[in-house]
């Protein structure tokens, strides 16, 4: 395959990239500058894009998107949030739309925080749209595809849970606390977290290329777990103490608005992936940490 990748420099797009560039795919970057290669495709996200330019790509995998949890939420970075995950989407699928020799098949960047606080509620992708912030952003996030899937481009919704890696995101910012003694649980403990080892989720990701699924998945393992749990195993995969619980009132001084997201519940489960047949190699929240410590510790040998 040759398949066109926004957000190709980031944690997830990065993964991706090599996993596809190591079975023999070819990958094809787009980039925010001129290219400087056939394996770039330059772009600015909201502004039109050539259709041309997606001539001979099978798929494309759109990551791009300012990070969720990278900065305090003000209104400013909120709507940045929200902008660069909506005009960007929109680009690509207008483009696709009228590309005559492109791709007919998008995996569109999305997040479980379409479901909101779900709860001790199990929740599959028929689970209704839950309230907040992050919840009406990915209601926009996809709705701006509309134009490939009119087209009849195949559209799967990659909705993704917390991503375990020490390469990016919030697992990054977790663990030099736990390494330094001083994790533990957040608020009560009780909410219920829906974790992914980074290299499942860049397996589901070429699962929902490969094959013919479209609409919302949930990128997750099978097991959703209390935050008080995941606690728990990262203490012991690290052999570190966890007795140090982080109050909710702090969290919200510390994060602001964000606190609220970090203190829900979502007890997501993955349908979709059940049903079409795929398997974890890292099922479980132990598995997962320890897939992070290994590849970091390669990396820096």
């Amino acid at each position: 395959m040759r398949v066109g990748i926004t957000g190709a420099s980031g944690m997830i797009g990065s993964a991706l990239a090599a996993a596809l560039t190591a079975n023999g795919h070819q990958v094809v970057a787009f980039v925010r500058r001129d290219s400087q290669s056939p394996d770039e495709i330059p772009w600015r996200p909201g502004s039109p894009l050539d259709p041309a330019l997606l001539h001979g790509l099978d798929g494309i995998v759109h990551l791009a998107g300012a990070g969720i949890g990278d900065k305090r939420w003000t209104d400013a970075y909120k709507q940045q949030i929200l902008g660069s995950r909506v005009d960007g989407t929109t680009t690509i699928a207008t483009a696709m739309a009228h590309a005559t020799e492109g791709p007919r098949v998008l995996v569109n960047g999305s997040a479980i925080g379409y479901y909101g606080d779900t709860g001790d509620r199990i929740t599959d992708e028929t689970g209704p749209k839950g309230e907040g912030f992050l919840a009406d952003v990915v209601q926009q996030w996809e709705a701006a595809t509309a134009p490939a899937q009119d087209a009849g481009v195949r559209v799967a919704f990659a909705r993704t849970g917390l991503v375990v890696s020490g390469d990016g995101g919030a697992w990054q910012k977790l663990l030099p606390i736990f390494k330094a003694g001083v994790g533990g649980k957040l608020g009560s403990g009780k909410q219920y977290w829906s974790p992914i080892s980074l290299n499942d989720e860049v397996r589901a990701l070429r699962h929902l290329l490969e094959h013919d699924i479209h609409g919302p998945v949930n990128l997750v393992g099978p097991d959703p777990i209390p935050n008080a749990e995941v606690t728990k195993v990262m203490g012991e995969v690290l052999r570190r103490p966890t007795v140090l619980p982080v109050p909710a009132f702090a969290l919200k001084v510390v994060l602001g608005e964000f606190a609220q997201d970090t203190l829900a519940s979502q007890r997501i489960v993955p349908g979709v992936l059940e049903r079409t047949g795929f398997s974890w190699e890292q099922p479980d929240v132990a598995s997962m940490i320890r897939a992070a410590e290994s590849v970091k510790r390669l990396r820096n040998a």
